[in-house]
């Protein structure tokens, strides 16, 4: 349906990309028990608890700078086999510090994924690095020095994930001060398992030009609103609000309710085989559930790139590809 149409995405973590099928060979490659983590060729998990230990369970299982090539290699060709031009990868490297690895490994191993798919496909990606909220705020900070000092060209943004509901965004500014000063593009996520409050305060303490998520920011018009005058971009992820229950179903899902109201919007998968999507599905999905007209969702493809984190010679050339 939308198989045809380019497709560039902003929001997806490189360890929840993670395909089944890598998953077990790598499972197998280190002797883990795929049941850990498995059921049915699928990921299993009831509710973002059980989520959040299914996702470190199959990111352990990516271990050296080999693997994390191959990882993210092999989604970088997965996005270009559906006509994909661009990707933002959300790394962490604290987790390459934490199991063993080190974050500069860790950051050469998805460099030379990167470089590896471009040369394959001509897609074009970049790094975002990402502080993990429920680590505390010295870790988020830390966070931000190291990608403000880590002098890789494929690192252009700077973001802060994880439990939403641990600590107020106040206490993480000071990284984002960090990121900023260093010249990198600004997101975070907000406004997915916390309320509206949550995406009002990262407005007012970080002034992001795009939230990952953002969608609870619904339930204020005020604040949508705010949205539309600041230009701030959403990173809306369907399949993953539908799958984590922050919305029951499409029809209750404000995608289209943002876009009629002028706020900027793009498509993404976030974690998409955790959540039974592909950046692909999520397209089918705009087009299918949501109703979007084939000239609409080019129009949120052409606001992730005009949004992206990319020097101004990368965007021209990608929106020619539009």
């Amino acid at each position: 349906m939308t198989r045809q149409m380019k497709k560039a995405e902003l929001h997806c973590h490189i360890e929840g990309a993670a395909p089944p099928a890598l998953a077990l060979a790598q499972a197998e490659k280190y002797g883990v028990d795929p049941a850990t983590f498995m059921r049915d060729g699928t990921y299993a998990w009831n509710d973002f608890a059980e989520f959040i230990k299914a996702y470190d369970r199959v990111a352990a299982l990516f271990r050296t700078e080999e693997d994390y090539a191959l990882l993210t290699e092999t989604y970088l060709r997965e996005l270009a086999a559906v006509d994909t031009i661009y990707s933002e990868i959300i790394v962490s490297p604290d987790h390459g510090d934490r199991i063993g690895l080190g974050a500069d490994t860790y950051l050469s191993g998805i460099t030379a994924g990167i470089e590896a798919a471009k040369a394959a496909t001509g897609i074009e990606a970049r790094i975002i690095v990402t502080g993990e909220r429920h680590f505390g705020p010295e870790s988020v900070i830390a966070a931000a020095e190291y990608a403000a000092r880590s002098n890789n060209p494929l690192v252009t943004g700077f973001n802060m994930a994880g439990e939403e509901r641990m600590g107020r965004v106040a206490d993480y500014a000071r990284a984002f001060d960090i990121a900023r000063e260093a010249g990198l593009g600004l997101t975070i996520h907000a406004g997915e398992v916390c309320g509206a409050f949550s995406v009002t305060d990262a407005l007012d303490l970080v002034k992001p030009a795009r939230i990952g998520h953002g969608v609870r920011a619904i339930e204020d018009p005020e604040l949508v609103r705010r949205l539309v005058d600041l230009g701030t971009v959403l990173e809306v992820c369907p399949g993953s609000n539908i799958a984590l229950k922050v919305f029951p179903d499409f029809a209750s899902h404000p995608l289209r309710k943002f876009h009629e109201a002028g706020v900027k919007v793009c498509i993404n998968s976030d974690d998409p085989p955790f959540f039974g999507t592909s950046l692909a599905q999520e397209y089918d999905w705009a087009s299918s559930e949501f109703g979007f007209t084939d000239a609409e969702i080019d129009g949120m493809t052409r606001t992730a790139i005009e949004a992206a984190f990319v020097d101004e010679e990368t965007r021209a050339r990608l929106l020619a590809r539009l």
